[in-house]
């Protein structure tokens, strides 16, 4: 068999698709042949984020579609390049920042803002740049949750740097207003302060901000959906009937303000029970999914009780910082790659459906 050339490579690569783009990684820009001798194909491949869950996927498909020219061996360099918000040019969009993710829920209790944070620090984890803005002004907990009371540095009168824990940039009110003092203010201060720590925070060259918003549909998340442009929301539930009436209600203020839902995340899904691993469905079984799929939009995973979660962000440890195998932090990864992999097909403007991998 001849030696293969290179037009043959590129021509065998466009056979090659992105499963969730549903368009091939030689259209895309994904793939660039590096180099070609003695049947050795060098190959870069450019994937939409760090977290892409079907890395070992298009790894498998370029291998099968270069076999058949006689290509002995592929040496394949993996990066990653994580596209913009459709919206990132407006100007009222955050410099630096491709992607402003909000994650929200209907009610309280649920475990948003630890969804929040292990969602940040997994997807930094994984190779990309995160920010988290912690916007839940009346009750601040991400503080607790990272571990730290650092209070933030003002370069000058309209520039605050954030601090940073566990590789992810944040700012929240509780470490402007620490203790137990409340903050009693009308909806024109909290537009006020949200303001200041979207505009005035150095955030620098971010993948993605995640924003922690209160429970609840007011003046908090109203104020950020008209002040900057977001790429996408994340709604938390569990599975009980009642928080679920209330995520409806999140789902549908989003939806007419013409947010793009990414998905929802059910948490507190299930309890594996510690003497023989049985599933035990404590607040219901499947009732986030088929919400999801009545409303049309992803169901981005389960979450399941697990005490170390609650351990972790009681003692500022999130689970999600000590690698993907820790207990409890598996889930939190696979709704990481899960979202990230939802912007990616947003940004580039594919329809396709999300990918299930947990």
């Amino acid at each position: 068999m001849p030696a293969p050339t290179r037009e043959a490579v590129i021509d065998a690569l466009r056979g090659v698709q992105d499963p969730e783009l549903h368009k091939d990684i030689v259209s895309l820009g994904m793939v660039k042949l590096a180099d070609l001798r003695d049947g050795t194909a060098s190959l870069v491949v450019t994937l939409t984020t760090p977290a892409c869950p079907l890395r070992e996927t298009i790894e498998r498909d370029i291998r099968a579609a270069l076999a058949p020219l006689g290509v002995r061996e592929v040496k394949l360099h993996f990066d990653a390049k994580v596209p913009a918000g459709r919206a990132v040019a407006d100007k009222a969009a955050l410099p630096g920042v491709k992607n402003l993710v909000a994650v929200a829920s209907g009610k309280g209790g649920v475990g948003k803002t630890t969804v929040a944070v292990n969602l940040a620090i997994a997807l930094g984890r994984m190779g990309s740049a995160v920010g988290l803005l912690d916007a839940d002004v009346y009750g601040p907990n991400v503080p607790v949750m990272l571990g730290t009371a650092a209070e933030p540095k003002a370069l000058d009168e309209r520039t605050i740097l954030p601090v940073e824990a566990y590789g992810v940039k944040m700012i929240s009110m509780g470490l402007l207003n620490p203790g137990d003092r409340p903050l009693i203010w009308r909806g024109p201060m909290l537009h006020s302060v949200l303001q200041q720590f979207l505009r005035n925070v150095r955030w620098g060259e971010l993948d993605y901000l995640i924003a922690d918003l209160p429970p609840g549909t007011g003046d908090v998340a109203l104020s950020l959906v008209q002040s900057v442009p977001l790429a996408g929301a994340v709604i938390v539930t569990t599975p009980s009937i009642v928080s679920l009436a209330d995520v409806r209600k999140a789902v549908e203020m989003f939806r007419q303000v013409n947010v793009e839902i990414l998905g929802v995340v059910e948490n507190m899904s299930y309890l594996a029970c510690p003497h023989c691993s049985k599933r035990i469905d404590i607040f219901g079984h499947g009732e986030g999914r088929r919400m999801a799929e009545g409303f049309g939009v992803p169901f981005l995973g389960e979450i399941e009780i697990e005490p170390q979660i609650r351990v972790g962000g009681d003692t500022g440890k999130p689970v999600s910082a000590f690698g993907e195998d820790f207990a409890g932090a598996r889930s939190f990864y696979a709704v990481a790659r899960q979202v990230a992999a939802r912007l990616s097909v947003v940004n580039l403007g594919a329809s396709a459906p999300v990918v299930q991998i947990l």
